[in-house]
């Protein structure tokens, strides 16, 4: 178990009702779909390490409820190569690959090392966020969401269509840096917006 991103475990309130299935129910039977996301799925900030049957009993479990695809979550970005096929297999073994995304972090700089082993592996949605925006309060240095612009830089280079007109994109995260008065850290933007 890694020492390097534990924080201080919350103390323990009293229970709180499990709402989920009801309100998937409710969700569902006003004609929308739901996607679950499991958060921390291979690595948490309180426990360490998460084992690859939990992750896939909580996804099967989300999939029970009716969600249509599952959000498999490294959200304080401990993820690694080596990591993500273990993860995706136990996964894929309760619910299929079809209904798995992932959401990387790229606090260690691995989030697309992880977006191009999940796709060999046959996971085909990825989420990301505009200039790496983002981050996880609970996990001590945790940094933001893979950069849509790297994401979509990559997936262009492979010939993968996306839909993301990559200079329209650059643009938009040119209109949020400006308002937040601090550099973005996604690195296609960084390479494209630095003056000459």
């Amino acid at each position: 178990m890694s020492e390097d991103f534990r924080a201080k475990a919350p103390q323990p309130g009293p229970p709180r009702p499990y709402h989920f299935p009801k309100v998937t129910r409710k969700t569902l039977a006003n004609g929308l779909r739901v996607r679950g996301y499991l958060s921390t799925a291979f690595g948490c900030p309180y426990e360490g390490h998460v084992p690859p049957p939990r992750v896939a009993e909580l996804a099967e479990r989300l999939v029970q409820m009716g969600a249509f695809e599952v959000a498999v979550s490294d959200t304080i970005g401990v993820a690694h190569p080596g990591q993500v096929p273990r993860v995706l297999d136990a996964v894929a073994q309760r619910i299929g690959i079809g209904r798995i995304a992932l959401h990387f972090h790229d606090t260690r700089g691995t989030a697309l090392a992880n977006v191009l082993t999940s796709l060999h592996l046959g996971v085909l949605t990825f989420d990301a966020s505009a200039g790496g925006l983002g981050g996880c309060p609970y996990a001590p240095g945790a940094t933001g969401n893979l950069a849509t612009e790297d994401l979509t830089y990559m997936l262009d280079g492979l010939g993968i269509e996306t839909g993301v007109d990559l200079a329209t994109l650059v643009e938009a995260s040119a209109f949020i840096e400006a308002r937040l008065g601090h550099r973005l850290p996604s690195r296609y933007f960084r390479a494209v917006a630095s003056p000459k």
